[in-house]
């Protein structure tokens, strides 16, 4: 029988089989790292603070205090505290175009209302509204810790950090008991929790006498007064969220995947970070890009649609050149290239008849390209064209990096989508590229800490090979 050529055919195979002892060792201390970070910026607000303390640590400035750009400096930008650009100056002329790894930093949870806080039942709550898209049934029935901004009449911020700190209380969700929840059993998943019954308990204890109205709301309410200087009107000026409490943590026996709250896509904002500040100086100007909402279709002045970033790249040009018109800015953006650093979905030997196996990511299998993403027939999705596609083909094989390929589960099964479209739309070169990652959008989501260093290195070959 004639012999199989072995070159001819592709091998996926897993990262830690190609691994050597020093590497492994390397990826596990990158996996302890990225928890350190996660849990660090469980918000985008959060988040922003945490990548500026760590670029500041590695000798980044902030843009607006720099009065001339030349080659080797390190700046970064922050947009409204919830998105910010970190950039390491290149050889060429930023005009000349520059090379970016971009991800968004804000995750599917649960934000207050504009007017939330109510009594019922001899209990206060917070009414609530989603955000993302999260399965609202997960979120019930778990303890959940509150972060976020409230802006006083007098117009001085006031921080929020409640749930995760040691001694900490902690806010819940009510779910029916299975005793009595023979027609809740009777609805979809989707059905079973309405996204007005995601009330979520602040307090059980009343103020005043027992012929007093609202004693369990004025009881919070004077609660908030003595620690925060707040009033019920300051809610309106607000951004208060519910998230999951607690820290990431190791899975299984052998530590070798971490489970936390916003993997989707805090885990590709910390690669892209570690990759952007252990790259080696190149010829074009390496950008980290981090911004907010695309949870909600990139909408806003702090997500990807917003002139922000392109606002920055001018800035950048006018530090270098003396000036910039937006045909400078519009000319670099068409000459740069971008890896949208988002997610995959990972086969889930839980759930088998959603994917196409052969067009799957795995867990431990390396980065993922996604050529396209969408729904249907591609509806909403960048679909990468093949020159790109195979210029960073040859930067990973290069580079020893061990990748996969993926597509978001069988057609007409679903579908989604990210910010490479919208920077596409710039007449740039644009790849998803990212973690795969199992029970996405899930309270707590998994990855392999395979996967994310592999990630890395895939980020800062990028970075290194323009």
């Amino acid at each position: 029988m004639e012999k199989k050529n072995d070159k001819l055919t592709v091998k996926y195979g897993l990262v830690w089989d190609k691994l050597s002892k020093k590497e492994r060792d390397e990826a596990m201390k990158t996996g302890e790292d990225y928890k350190k970070f996660i849990d660090a910026g469980k918000t985008e607000r959060l988040c922003v603070r945490e990548l500026v303390r760590r670029a500041e640590a590695e000798g980044f400035k902030n843009l607006d205090s720099v009065k001339k750009l030349k080659p080797g400096d390190k700046v970064y930008s922050v947009n409204r505290g919830k998105s910010a650009v970190l950039a390491v100056i290149g050889k060429e002329p930023v005009k000349a175009g520059v090379s970016i790894v971009g991800s968004h930093i804000d995750s599917p949870r649960i934000d207050l209302k504009q007017n939330p806080l109510y009594e019922e039942g001899g209990m206060a709550l917070l009414k609530t509204h989603y955000y993302g898209g999260i399965r609202k049934y997960q979120w019930v029935a778990r303890p959940l810790a509150l972060y976020g901004v409230v802006i006083l009449a007098d117009g001085k911020a006031v921080e929020i950090a409640i749930g995760d700190e040691p001694g900490d209380p902690v806010f819940y969700i009510t779910d029916l008991l299975p005793h009595l929840a023979a027609d809740q059993s009777k609805k979809t998943l989707n059905e079973g929790i309405a996204g007005e019954a995601l009330n979520a308990i602040i307090g059980t204890l009343p103020e005043g006498k027992e012929e007093d109205k609202d004693r369990f709301k004025q009881a919070i309410l004077q609660l908030l007064n003595d620690k925060y200087g707040m009033v019920e009107e300051d809610f309106v000026s607000a951004e208060l969220e519910l998230v999951p409490a607690g820290a990431a943590r190791d899975v299984g026996l052998d530590r070798g995947s971490i489970a936390a709250y916003g993997h989707d896509d805090r885990v590709c904002a910390y690669t892209s970070m570690k990759a952007l500040f252990e790259s080696k100086p190149a010829a074009k100007t390496a950008i980290a890009l981090f911004v907010d909402k695309e949870e909600v279709s990139s909408q806003g002045n702090t997500s990807m649609n917003s002139r922000n970033f392109a606002n920055t790249v001018g800035r950048m040009i006018e530090l270098q050149e003396g000036t910039c018109t937006g045909f400078d800015i519009d000319r670099a953006l068409a000459l740069s290239a971008l890896l949208s650093s988002d997610v995959a979905a990972a086969f889930d030997p839980n759930y088998p008849s959603v994917s196409e196996t052969r067009n799957n990511a795995y867990l431990g299998k390396g980065v993922t390209i996604v050529k396209y993403t969408g729904s249907r027939g591609k509806s909403g999705s960048n679909d990468a064209n093949a020159e790109f596609v195979g210029e960073v083909r040859r930067v990973l094989n290069a580079a020893g990096v061990v990748w996969q390929t993926s597509e978001l589960g069988k057609v007409d099964q679903g579908g989604g989508g990210t910010i490479a479209y919208i920077l596409a739309n710039c007449d740039m070169d644009v790849l998803d590229i990212g973690v795969p990652v199992l029970a996405m959008h899930a309270p707590f989501e998994l990855v392999s800490k395979a996967d994310v260093y592999m990630t890395y290195k895939a980020y800062k070959a990028f970075y290194e090979s323009r």
